[in-house]
């Protein structure tokens, strides 16, 4: 989990638990980047950065929740975990709607810290591979023409190639060009390939249908 780029951003306007924190899991080879305040993360926060945020729940300048907030509102769905002094239930139900991985409690366990950053990288990963899953499938479908983003629509509704030239008012053949150049732009030699990534890319099949 200790993967090359994953950072941990830490924001507490505590010095004394940055310098805690820090320490344990630099020794454990994690890095990890301090910041004394909510706005200093803020000013300086990169998305595209692989990594988690460890944030005080309690802070004078904003507090951990609206922080929160603040980085969902970016677009920006990096990682939290939490840390409070206080046993705040409800505060810890919101973090966890609100897609927190963790509420740790202070003074935090070494292991339970660890065990926390270790699940928010997996889920920083799988939220990435998805993201450049989902930018990819967008790029191929870029590549489409008009004609063929309409046979694909028409292909993962299940029609027939003769059923597509009558409702394109075209012909069978035209139809199967079109198809085999759709195909090979998106990357997939299946129909059930074809429907997997029109299903990601949100692609509704076409509805209507004739002959």
């Amino acid at each position: 989990m200790r993967e090359a780029g994953f950072t941990t951003f830490l924001v507490d306007d505590d010095p004394a638990v940055l310098r805690s924190i820090t320490r344990l899991l630099n020794a454990a080879g994690f890095k990890t980047k301090s910041f004394s305040s909510p706005q200093e993360f803020l000013s300086s926060h990169d998305p595209a950065v692989p990594g988690c945020a460890i944030i005080d729940l309690v802070m004078s300048e904003l507090d951990g929740l609206h922080l929160q907030q603040a980085l969902i509102d970016t677009g920006s769905d990096r990682p939290i975990i939490f840390l409070t002094g206080k046993g705040d239930i409800s505060a810890s139900v919101k973090a966890m709607k609100a897609g927190a991985v963790d509420f740790l409690t202070k003074p935090v366990q070494r292991e339970a810290l660890f065990s926390a950053v270790k699940r928010a990288a997996n889920v920083d990963a799988v939220s990435r591979q998805r993201r450049n899953e989902s930018k990819s499938i967008g790029e191929r479908i870029s590549t489409l023409t008009h004609r063929e983003r309409e046979v694909l629509e028409y292909v993962i509704a299940g029609r027939l190639n003769k059923q597509i030239a009558a409702s394109l008012g075209t012909v069978e053949k035209t139809v199967k060009v079109h198809r085999g150049r759709m195909m090979a732009k998106l990357g997939v030699r299946t129909v059930a390939d074809l429907v997997r990534l029109a299903d990601k890319a949100g692609i509704a099949p076409a509805h209507s249908m004739v002959g």
